[in-house]
C-alpha cells in the first residue's frame, strides 16, 4: 500500500488491507532469508501448494497424488518431457488447451522469491492468457530458476533470448492477481538440480 493510501486510510478510519500489509510484512521478516525458503514461504502464503521432490521419482509420485485427490481426468500439456510423466501415471492429456481440461500441468521460466509469483511466457502456456488455464494448475520447476526478484528474471530472459507473451501467477489468495477465479489451486512440484 502506498504511503498516501496509508494516510488517506488513517485519516478516514479506513483498515488498511490486511493481506498486502501481511504479505509485504511477510516478505520484509524474510529479507536475508536464502532465496529457496523466502520463496516457499511467500507463495504458500499467498494459497499456493508447495511440493519439495528430491528426485523426478518423488515428483511423479507427488504429481500422482495430486492427480487422484483433486479428481484430475484431463490435463493440458504442451510440454514433451512432462507428457511423459502422465504416460507414467496413466493421465489423460491434450496438447491444446481445451474446454474440457480440468488442469495444466506446465513449466515456468522463474520462480520470484521476492513474492512468491511464477513467472511463465508463451514457452510454458503457449499463446494462451493465464487467465483461461483451468482452475488446477501444476507447476514442475527446478531450484535453479528461483531468482531474487522481477528485474533478475527479466535481465535472465534478455539474455536468452526471444522469449514472448510474460505474465506471471501465484495462489489464489494473493489479491496482486489481475482479475483470476478465486478457487484456482496452484500446485509447485520444486526438484533438485
Amino acid at each position: 500500500m502506498s504511503l498516501f493510501k496509508k494516510i488517506v486510510s488513517k485519516i478516514m478510519n479506513q483498515p488498511e488491507d490486511e493481506e498486502s500489509q501481511s504479505l509485504e510484512k511477510l516478505g520484509d521478516s524474510l529479507r536475508n532469508a536464502d532465496l529457496d525458503y523466502k520463496f516457499a514461504q511467500l507463495f504458500t502464503h499467498s494459497g499456493g501448494f508447495f511440493n519439495y521432490c528430491a528426485d523426478e521419482a518423488e515428483a511423479l509420485q507427488t504429481l500422482n497424488q495430486i492427480i487422484k485427490i483433486e479428481g484430475i481426468r484431463s490435463i493440458f500439456c504442451c510440454d514433451k518431457e512432462l507428457r511423459s510423466f502422465l504416460d507414467v501415471v496413466k493421465t489423460q492429456y491434450t496438447n491444446d488447451l481445451e474446454l474440457y481440461n480440468d488442469a495444466a500441468f506446465i513449466t515456468c521460466e522463474y520462480l520470484i522469491a521476492f513474492d512468491g509469483r511464477i513467472m511463465l511466457s508463451h514457452n510454458n502456456i503457449k499463446h494462451f492468457h493465464s487467465s483461461r488455464l483451468p482452475e488446477k494448475v501444476i507447476v514442475m520447476a527446478n531450484i535453479s530458476q528461483i531468482v531474487s526478484n522481477l528485474n533478475e528474471a527479466m535481465s535472465k530472459i534478455k539474455r536468452n533470448g526471444n522469449v514472448k507473451n510474460l505474465t506471471s501467477i501465484s495462489g489464489s489468495q494473493n489479491k496482486l492477481d489481475a482479475p483470476s477465479k478465486n478457487n484456482t489451486k496452484l500446485f509447485l512440484l520444486l526438484l533438485e538440480d
